[in-house]
């Protein structure tokens, strides 16, 4: 298989992962329903896609950057989300 095949089996995978992640935020900017987000594993995820994009960037996979552009946004707004509405 050439690279050009496996970067669409790049793009298919970041396209549904990226999306699956999608309707979570779009749910808790709705209901700012945010009792069910663990404020620790979404820094941890945040982080680990910082260092996915880093990566993506090194090895130049433009799937991976897409993905990890999208998912980095998306997280941040769960963080944000999780700090602005958690009731303490």
């Amino acid at each position: 298989m050439n690279n050009n095949h496996i970067e669409i089996i790049g793009f298919i995978a970041a396209f549904l992962t990226t999306a699956a992640f999608l309707p979570q935020v779009y749910k808790t900017w709705k209901t700012k329903d945010v009792s069910g987000l663990s404020l620790p594993m979404l820094l941890m995820f945040f982080v680990g896609i910082v260092l996915w994009l880093v990566y993506a960037i090194y090895i130049n996979s433009p799937s991976m950057i897409m993905a990890n552009v999208i998912t980095i946004v998306s997280s941040f707004f769960l963080i944000y989300f999780k700090i602005k509405y958690d009731k303490k």
